[in-house]
């Protein structure tokens, strides 16, 4: 009898060292969202773009904008949960909440939304840039001076920039109102910001074209300046965390 319980004792030990070891090991992280994500099919081409808890996925075909919709984000065990700020779809989404499940590794992304259709996406950046962020405009330059931007109401513009890509979108989620988006590639470098546009919902000329505007980031606050798509001088200040 004693040594048999000497056995079990000695065998319920090593299985106690079996499962600290597996609880040491490290785990791999769970894939991070963060970035732009690509998807085509045929000549459509679909924009993903996640950074600072805010989503946009866009699509486009050709110099044609399509559609957009977007909003804030949180990472769940059960998926993505979105609460849309625009959907130029079905603008009745807005204020609403929907849950996307997610799967996939390295730069390969699933999307299943309830309508059980799988999305698969193409990492284009992992969101590394001085820029990344959510942005909204603060301030503007106005009869040669900078005057603040009062947001009244839930009106505003949000710039959302990640590695490589930006888009920029105007909306009012209060009152369900969308007023516009472009978008495309993008470069940051000494000092000099340039825009690629891939996609306009206002105006298709301007798709293929480029702009480009002084830039730089100091404390939390982007400024830049140069020429608008219209030619018009500008000077702004956008601001991280005004989501």
């Amino acid at each position: 009898m004693r040594t048999r319980t000497i056995t079990r004792f000695l065998m319920l030990s090593a299985s106690l060292v079996v499962l600290a070891a597996f609880l040491r090991k490290p785990q791999p992280p769970q894939q991070t969202l963060q970035g732009a994500w690509q998807m085509k099919t045929g000549d459509t081409a679909h924009l993903l773009i996640a950074t600072d808890g805010y989503l946009s996925h866009t699509a486009y075909a050709g110099k044609t904008f399509l559609f957009t919709k977007g909003g804030p984000f949180e990472r769940k065990a059960d998926g993505l949960h979105i609460k849309w700020e625009y959907d130029t779809q079905t603008p009745d989404n807005v204020g609403t909440q929907s849950v996307v499940a997610t799967s996939g590794t390295g730069n390969n992304l699933v999307t299943t939304a309830k309508d059980g259709v799988a999305k698969r996406w193409t990492q284009l950046d992992a969101g590394q840039s001085p820029l990344a962020g959510a942005w909204q405009i603060t301030q503007r330059m106005q009869d040669g001076s900078m005057q603040t931007i009062h947001q009244t109401g839930t009106r505003k513009t949000v710039k959302l920039l990640t590695g490589s890509m930006f888009q920029w979108v105007a909306i009012d989620p209060g009152a369900k109102g969308f007023y516009g988006t472009g978008g495309g590639r993008y470069t940051f470098t000494d000092g000099k910001y340039t825009e690629h546009i891939d996609f306009f919902s206002r105006d298709s000329s301007r798709v293929g074209t480029s702009l480009s505007f002084s830039g730089k980031v100091e404390g939390g606050n982007w400024h830049h300046s140069g020429k608008s798509s219209r030619g018009d001088d500008i000077h702004e200040v956008w601001s991280r965390g005004r989501k």
